[in-house]
């Protein structure tokens, strides 16, 4: 009972279907935790302890009335401060917007709240989601930056403060700060769950992602915001994915992946280089090494080009009315896409399909790819949140990754090791995650 906050989203979630504990002991429990670390992580922008209490106080209702219960039910989790929510200020890390308040959750957020959870309160994001770090430090080492932009969401979750917690990704901003901070990032294929009522960045781009402990709880929560939304223009009417009972099956037969070094393996520092020729080598004739075209490499330019366009154009009121209280960064990412022309942007968006289609076929013989998830561990320094390259190509294509915390750097900071999969495959990619995690703890048990 001690160390409540400790245990990850599903079985808290069963602890509390089976009366073991309450939704009100829970968030106690994740409260006093922020309480005492919060100082130094500081992965929050907004907290409300009599709100989440009271949330816990229903959540525990419905049970005791054996009422119909979401997955989640009494299970607390932090938000993105992109993400609109009614209960508190949507600031998406910016001055311009203090106090921001709408009316309505996000449609993430709502999800969430049906499935049962308990919205604790807004985690820090860099400015806008680009690259302008906010408070946060890596909760392993305070000199580091944590990665961003979901910056909170990845802290709260490593510092134990919560089980669960919701992110975004342009870029990097889920499998980067995850692997920065040592636990499980995923981002499920582009057009999976809907990001109305988020900050709208860059819609060829922008998707939604999610941070937990586990592969297990990182699919729970996913799989809850998995339904259709038709004012996100990028999602098709389709049936919710079986993310959890798949991602916890047994495969018919061991996954094959191909290990990639990608376009970005010269920015990878030698002893991430070395660490992933190693993991390839222990996968022995589970793995192997496969090489994609330079054509490739032109993914970092169309990817700048389509993002910068759309910050031009998403933020132009802003920055109209205030640009000095835009970062010199982002300042000049927005003139730059000021000067992207119609036609170079239309191939960008192009190139995205013929790139993917590529993939696709790469993926019909693998179970999915293994690549870093950054070039390293986390830079010292909460002045930038390192680099973003190693999750580019699989933004810009849309397809599935998910990080996990199976290496250590040479500092002992966390080196997470990506999973990338057939855009739409989401569960198959889980799945092929749960049984590397399985086959490398397992592996460990026997040398030990």
């Amino acid at each position: 009972m001690e160390n409540l906050y400790s245990l990850g989203a599903a079985a808290a979630a069963k602890a509390i279907r089976d009366g073991d504990i309450t939704s009100v002991q829970l968030v106690e429990a994740c409260l006093k935790r922020i309480e005492e670390f919060e100082p130094t992580v500081q992965a929050w922008t907004h907290l409300d302890a009599e709100n989440a209490l009271n949330q816990a106080k229903v959540a525990d209702k419905l049970h005791y009335d054996g009422a119909a219960q979401g997955p989640l039910n009494g299970v607390p989790v932090g938000i993105k401060d992109i993400f609109d929510t009614e209960d508190f200020p949507t600031e998406h890390g910016s001055p311009i917007h203090a106090g921001r308040r709408t009316m309505n959750d996000a449609s993430a957020v709502a999800q969430l709240r049906q499935a049962g959870a308990v919205v604790i309160g807004k985690t820090v994001t860099t400015e806008f989601a680009v690259y302008a770090p906010g408070k946060t430090t890596n909760p392993h080492d305070a000199t580091r930056t944590p990665g961003g932009s979901s910056s909170g969401s990845a802290a709260a979750v490593a510092s134990y403060m919560v089980p669960l917690a919701l992110g975004s990704q342009t870029n990097g901003s889920t499998i980067r700060p995850a692997s920065f901070c040592g636990v499980v990032g995923y981002k499920p294929s582009f057009g999976l769950i809907s990001r109305s009522g988020a900050l709208r960045q860059s819609p060829p781009l922008d998707q939604v992602g999610v941070f937990a402990r586990s592969v297990e709880d990182a699919a729970i929560m996913a799989e809850t915001m998995m339904s259709f939304d038709g004012a996100d223009s990028d999602m098709r009417p389709s049936a919710r994915p079986h993310l959890h009972d798949i991602a916890m099956s047994a495969p018919p037969m061991p996954p094959k992946v191909g290990f990639l070094k990608s376009p970005a393996w010269d920015q990878a520092d030698a002893e991430t280089q070395a660490a992933f020729a190693e993991m390839a080598d222990f996968l022995g004739d589970r793995c192997d090494e496969v090489e994609i075209g330079e054509v490739y490499d032109e993914t970092f330019e169309l990817q700048r080009v389509i993002m910068e366009a759309d910050l031009a154009k998403n933020f132009a009121y802003d920055f109209g009315r205030v640009p000095e209280k835009f970062s010199t960064t982002l300042t000049e990412m927005i003139v730059r896409g000021q000067s992207v022309t119609a036609v170079e942007y239309n191939i960008a968006i192009e190139r995205q399909r013929e790139l993917e289609r590529g993939l696709d076929q790469l993926m019909t013989e693998y179970d999915a790819i293994l690549t870093p998830s950054t070039a390293g561990e986390a830079p010292v320094g909460l002045d930038a949140t390192g680099s973003p390259a190693f999750c580019t190509l699989w933004t810009y294509t849309g397809m599935p990754a998910i990080t996990l915390p199976l290496m250590q750097g040479g500092a002992g900071m966390p080196l997470g090791v990506q999973l990338v999969g057939k855009k739409g495959d989401d569960a198959r990619l889980l799945r092929t995650a749960v049984w590397l995690d399985d086959y490398i703890e397992q592996s460990d048990a026997e040398a030990a």
